[in-house]
């Protein structure tokens, strides 16, 4: 089972009523090589034990299993609006987003960067995928816009992610980078000196532009 020990939960300016929080590889059912809280179903993992991790996260999370919204995510840029309607269809998108209660947007990562994002009265939450394709192509842009939220009413929550120390990129993977920041902020960041990216700075002068 999902201890509290097994799971991050954001500590951020949200509203009360607002829940998020992110798991790690601890108290799930799958086996080696996806041990041991596999949530993805598209990896070649046994679905039953896939089933049942995503059991445990609902439990862990207060909610029933077919309340959370999973994606189809193929590092792109749609946004889709998850409702009682659709929130179990698997829609092709890699970030969602939400008005009503009850209904949690589900976001799949490994080494991209999980993004939460909600208004300061808690009326819409959202979740986006945030990799170096989504973020260059506008990932994040398109979530608020969805959201229909002033960016000043936004609070960010950003999760783990790989850091620069462990991912280096090509020249162009950088340039696509900057370019996009030096484009939306006003103001200038300086290029790292080195082909490393940090997603969670990179998103952060997204989110600040």
């Amino acid at each position: 089972m999902i201890s509290e020990q097994d799971v991050l939960r954001p500590v951020w300016q949200a509203p009360s009523h607002i829940k998020a929080l992110c798991s790690t590889r601890k108290g799930g059912s799958s086996q080696s090589p996806w041990q041991s809280l596999n949530l993805g179903n598209h990896v070649g993992d046994n679905p039953e034990q896939v089933t049942e991790n995503r059991q445990r996260l609902a439990n862990i999370a207060s909610l029933s299993v077919a309340s959370i919204g999973w994606l189809n995510q193929i590092h792109g840029t749609d946004v889709v609006e998850l409702t009682p309607a659709n929130v179990s269809a698997v829609t092709t998108g890699d970030a969602s987003y939400t008005r009503h209660p009850g209904i949690a947007c589900a976001i799949l990562t490994a080494d991209c960067l999980p993004v939460i994002l909600t208004d300061a009265e808690g009326s819409v939450v959202g979740a986006a995928h945030a990799g170096w394709r989504s973020l260059c192509g506008g990932v994040l842009e398109n979530l608020i816009t969805a959201m229909a939220v002033p960016p000043s009413n936004l609070r960010a929550w950003l999760g783990p992610a790989i850091g620069p120390d462990n991912f280096e990129v090509g020249p162009e993977v950088r340039g696509l980078l900057w370019n996009k920041i030096r484009k939306r902020s006003k103001r200038s960041p300086k290029p790292a000196p080195v082909l490393a990216i940090s997603w969670r700075t990179s998103t952060s002068w997204r989110l600040s532009a």
